[in-house]
């Protein structure tokens, strides 16, 4: 299992406060991480305040442009994927985003991996496309994920479609990684459908694990009856997390951190806030690394874009290098899984 860790890219107000990373942090944060043997470096993707954080902040959350920020951290690193988790795709010019998804996966020699879903929050797609207010962004996800995966993998690409128009298009240069790895996020059950229909992986938010060991293996059965490899989908949970020496303190501070709110903001998706605690990377050193096992045991690929649930930027490497040295590397001599080169001793 590989281990992916997220830039704060959009949490200012969600999760962190405001203001949080400086722009010269991502970088430094991708390059440590890479050091101390993550596989992945991620960033989220928001765009307006939530209603909520709205109440909450006088201040207005820096919102960083994932894509861009990922670019940076490409020419900073030489091992690690880069991944978004997720870009809200009803949001984006899909011609465009088309053209940056190719342009990255070449300046990084193919290690782009493009996690993208239809978004959360509502109003933030009512804040900064009013002009797109009357779509079904359900129907834009599925409908844009088409015409991406043509426009990466077709030489001239025609479409006309409910909410994209494209007539003629060539396009090049593609990806490095012909195709670019396209991974669809879901807290749903439709979001493994659309991950067996137009991509090479599934991100899901967390859930309760036996749930979640569900889910995984009703993906790995309907990738097949699609005629699919099951085991071709890379599966990339997408986690909070908080780790300490002492289990019961370290639950204690995750209640008080940010992140409940948010975990009560989500609500509205069926997932249960009073569950999180238990059912994320939270806890004692021993408990976390128990629920690593326990998540590789039900076949989940690739832990994408672990969410520090801290309120300062020296917790947030602090939690860097713990989970690095308290998690990913027991893990991996338990399983005799050698270290990344630049991280051995």
């Amino acid at each position: 299992m590989k281990f992916g860790v997220g830039l704060p890219t959009g949490m200012e107000g969600l999760i962190n406060p405001i203001p949080f990373f400086e722009p010269r942090q991502f970088l430094e944060a991708a390059k440590l991480a890479e050091q101390l043997g993550y596989d992945s470096v991620w960033g989220n993707d928001h765009y307006a305040p939530q209603n909520y954080v709205r109440r909450e902040y006088a201040a207005v959350p820096n919102f960083y442009e994932v894509l861009s920020v990922l670019a940076g951290v490409a020419a900073v690193t030489e091992r690690v994927e880069i991944g978004t988790s997720v870009l809200v795709l009803p949001m984006r010019d899909i011609v465009t985003l088309a053209r940056q998804t190719a342009t990255i996966d070449q300046l990084s020699a193919g290690r782009l991996l493009l996690g993208v879903g239809i978004g959360a929050y509502p109003e933030e797609f009512h804040a900064a496309r009013p002009d797109l207010a009357g779509g079904r962004r359900g129907e834009m996800l599925d409908e844009g994920l088409e015409l991406l995966n043509r426009l990466l993998t077709e030489p001239t690409v025609t479409h006309h479609g409910k909410y994209y128009q494209v007539e003629s298009l060539d396009m090049a240069p593609k990806g490095c990684a012909d195709p670019v790895r396209v991974l669809v996020g879901g807290h749903q059950l439709r979001g493994i459908d659309r991950a067996i229909r137009h991509g090479s992986g599934w991100i899901p938010g967390w859930r309760p694990f036996d749930e979640l060991a569900e889910w995984i293996a009703t993906l790995r059965e309907r990738a097949a009856d699609a005629g699919r490899d099951p085991h071709a989908l890379t599966v990339a949970p997408q986690l909070s997390c908080l780790i300490g020496r002492h289990h019961e303190s370290t639950e204690r501070r995750y209640l008080d951190s940010g992140m409940v709110q948010h975990r009560k903001s989500l609500a509205f998706d069926g997932r249960d806030p009073a569950k999180s605690l238990h059912n994320n990377l939270i806890g004692g050193y021993a408990e976390v690394y128990d629920r690593v096992e326990r998540l590789a045991a039900m076949g989940a690929d690739h832990l994408a874009c672990l969410t520090f649930c801290v309120d300062t930027v020296d917790d947030w490497f602090e939690q860097l290098e713990l989970f690095a040295t308290e998690v990913i590397r027991p893990y991996r001599r338990a399983h005799g899984i050698a270290e990344p080169a630049a991280t051995r001793r």
